[in-house]
């Protein structure tokens, strides 16, 4: 289908979504039949989304923002409002063209100032549109108020016959509760069609889309009409006026759309939903006077009051905004879970380890002997042989340690704030209390972050004060100098650039440690004493193998089933520099990160059943050095890994309990030579359970050699996947 056509069908089909804070195409698609039930509010909506997108489109406004439907769905509650009150004829078509270009003035205007604040515009552009239209539309004498719904049976009778006029005798005798139509009329008002057929299509497509927002109408719409009824409030206004779809939209907005859905995102909306109560009654009063409708005015004022309260915390304590919109309630909360079980303790700037090779924490945090008080978040690193001496015989002299002499690394990037250098080493077993830090550098790495390295050999420093260092440059060598008895570095983080400031809590990005024989990968944690441990370091065959830089295309022949296809990928980089690799077989997107450190995924979107799907599970989080016995594992979201009856109750229940886990776990199998192979076999899992049962397990094996992936395999159960690199 031509890219325009897809453009078109995207910005008109997810107008209709965006109502309900969501872009899935099928209940977009649902939400445009249904508003075809009034076919005359129908047709003026269709034609409002069509004429704006045109508007957005010959503007030169952004394809992508438009494609989303975010510049036209004002417009389209704008065009629905109209089709229902107002007579068709050219002078209405006039001002529904003028309406819906003030509509989108409004909303790209206010679109850019949310941005800016971080807060959402909602439903206002299309609120200050109709009122436009309402109030111009009185000195207009060619438009003219419809009295369609006065002579509702002979309407119906004209349109569809006997048959219409008996469904909808039909549907006016059931007997449904009051509290559970006016719930059904009330979703059904969100798009302007006020009857229960609609509502209930409605609900069916809305508990399909999502069982978090289907929950949330229920739990926002009830909450206020408990507190209507508590309050005795003029229950039969949201019966008749159908004005307790805010009630609906303040739910979906709160409880899953702007915040990560949660027991205290449920409670918000069951606390804010009564506000907007409130508000019906006082804003009612108000534009009463002047004849305006308050249509979805509580509900926009209301998420926007509480969404910019929420941005302004100062201290963040549940309630997690959301930070990268999925359009999914699940998605949303899922993401969420995952991205915090992945990089909760990811920081902003990463700090290694100051030296290459393996050595040992002699002394940790709180250690037994000077890393106290103020001072006691700190390192002491050595190196010890397999008998546990830091020596070669005879151990008198600095040169007889392993680490005297050896490099000493800038941990990160950063400008030299602070060099002390020309205090002499110690002999061994002497230290200098005068001067107790010795030869020290202190590197300036961000605001209130700044690395210290102390006990360094005097002379050394292959830098000096305002050099900028990039990480892993040699900036001296280890050394014996202040309060030292034998050579050793002192490494400390600390929010001050000058030698003896006191320590704070930072992790260590990524370390590697060694018991015996036994690897273990770490990110983001803080060594503990005693541990031997090293700086991960990248193996040219697999830096070069996942070094995936924008403009590469790799093509691969896939035989799956008895069937054979070549699918063709390509390498790009988004808006905001974040790589992704895209298969222009399946239109599918997989994001990822190289760090130097690692190579991992940390988004998917598209086919799941497509070789580019089964590579980010297969390679989601890889290691770019080898080292023998070293497994690394992860988690995957549960959306997108798990299908059927378990992820619908999964779904229902996920904001309060999360019984549906999704690992992963990856090792180095083989390899042609030990220190610098170039063959390795890689092989990971990814793997669903449910409580301790597994659910579903697939099987990888990755052939890396000549720089490349040549070929990998997948498999789960009888089905067996495989790939072979052709160029």
């Amino acid at each position: 289908m031509p890219e325009i056509i897809l453009f078109y069908r995207d910005s008109i089909v997810k107008s209709y979504g965006q109502i309900f804070f969501s872009d899935h195409r099928g209940f977009s698609v649902l939400l445009l039949a249904v508003s075809f039930i009034n076919p005359f509010a129908g047709i003026s909506g269709l034609l409002a989304v069509i004429s704006v997108v045109v508007m957005a489109k010959v503007m030169g406004l952004n394809p992508a923002i438009t494609r989303t439907g975010l510049y036209s769905y004002n417009a389209l509650m704008l065009g629905l409002v109209m089709g229902i009150y107002y007579q068709f004829s050219l002078a209405f078509f006039v001002v529904l063209l003028l309406g819906n270009f003030v509509t989108l003035l409004i909303t790209v205007w206010m679109a850019v100032r949310a941005a800016s604040s971080r807060i959402p515009f909602l439903s206002i552009p299309f609120i200050l549109g109709v009122w436009v239209v309402l109030l111009s539309s009185r000195s207009l004498g060619a438009i003219q108020l419809s009295e369609r719904g006065v002579y509702e049976l002979n309407e119906l009778w004209n349109f569809g016959g006997p048959l219409l006029v008996e469904a909808y005798e039909k549907i006016n005798a059931w007997n449904v509760p009051m509290a559970f139509d006016v719930y059904l009329k009330s979703l059904s008002a969100i798009i302007f069609q006020f009857n229960i057929v609609s509502g209930l299509i409605i609900a069916i497509g809305l508990l399909v889309y999502s069982r978090i927002a289907f929950s949330l109408s229920l739990i926002g719409f009830y909450s206020g009409y408990l507190f209507c009824y508590f309050v005795q409030g003029n229950i039969s206004e949201l019966q008749d006026s159908y004005i307790g779809f805010n009630f609906i939209l303040t739910a979906l907005g709160l409880g899953g759309f702007f915040i990560v859905p949660s027991a205290k995102s449920y409670l918000l909306v069951a606390l804010s939903t009564p506000l907007v109560s409130l508000l019906i009654g006082a804003l009612g009063t108000v534009l009463g006077v002047y004849q305006l409708p308050l249509y979805s005015l509580p509900f926009s004022l209301i998420v926007i009051g509480v969404v910019f309260t929420l941005n302004n915390r100062y201290e963040v304590k549940g309630m997690a905004l959301v930070m990268h919109q999925q359009y999914s309630p699940e998605k949303n909360l899922y993401s969420f879970w995952n991205q915090m079980e992945r990089f909760r303790n990811d920081t902003y700037y990463h700090i290694h380890l100051p030296f290459f090779g393996e050595w040992r924490m002699s002394q940790g945090h709180a250690g037994g002997i000077t890393h106290k008080g103020d001072w006691r978040f700190a390192w002491d690193f050595d190196i010890a042989d397999e008998t546990g001496k830091t020596y070669r015989l005879p151990g008198k002299i600095t040169s007889d340690f392993y680490c005297y002499g050896l490099p000493v690394l800038a941990p990160a990037a950063g400008y030299v704030a602070t060099v002390v250098d020309n205090v002499d080493d110690n002999e061994i077993g002497d230290v200098n209390i005068e001067q107790n830090w010795g030869n020290s550098i202190v590197i300036k790495h961000g605001e209130y972050l700044f690395s210290k390295i102390s006990h360094i050999k005097n002379g050394s420093f292959k830098v000096k004060e305002g050099d900028y260092v990039l990480k892993g440059d040699t900036i001296a060598l280890c050394g014996n100098s202040g309060r030292s008895p034998e050579p050793h570095i002192h490494f400390q983080l600390q929010a001050a650039p000058h030698v003896g400031a006191k320590t704070i809590v930072y992790p260590i990005s990524y370390f590697i440690s060694r018991e015996v024989d036994k690897f273990s990968f770490h990110s983001f944690q803080i060594p503990e004493q005693g541990q031997v441990i090293m700086r991960p370091v990248a193996t040219t065959l697999l830096r070069k193998a996942f070094h995936f830089i924008p403009g590469l295309k790799l093509k691969f022949s896939v035989v799956s089933a008895g069937r054979s296809e070549v699918v063709d990928w390509e390498v790009f980089v988004d808006a905001y520099n974040q790589p992704y690799i895209y298969c222009h077989t399946t239109k599918s997107t997989a994001y990822f990160v190289n760090n130097e450190t690692l190579h991992y995924f940390t988004s998917f979107f598209g086919d799941r059943h497509s070789l580019l799907h089964y590579f980010y599970l297969g390679a989601y989080k890889v290691l770019l050095g080898y080292y023998p016995t070293l497994a690394l594992d992860d988690t995957f979201p549960v959306e997108g890994f798990y299908s059927g009856m378990a992820k619908y109750l999964q779904d229902f229940i996920a904001p309060f309990y999360r019984y549906l886990q999704a690992g992963y776990v990856c090792a180095f199998t083989a390899a042609d030579d030990r220190v610098n192979p170039t063959k390795l076999t890689l092989q990971s899992s990814a793997i669903a359970r449910i409580g301790k049962q597994i659910r579903r397990k697939i099987d990888f094996t990755f052939n890396i050699e000549n720089d490349l992936i040549v070929d990998f395999k997948v498999i789960e159960n009888t089905l067996c996947t495989e790939a072979k690199l052709l160029s």
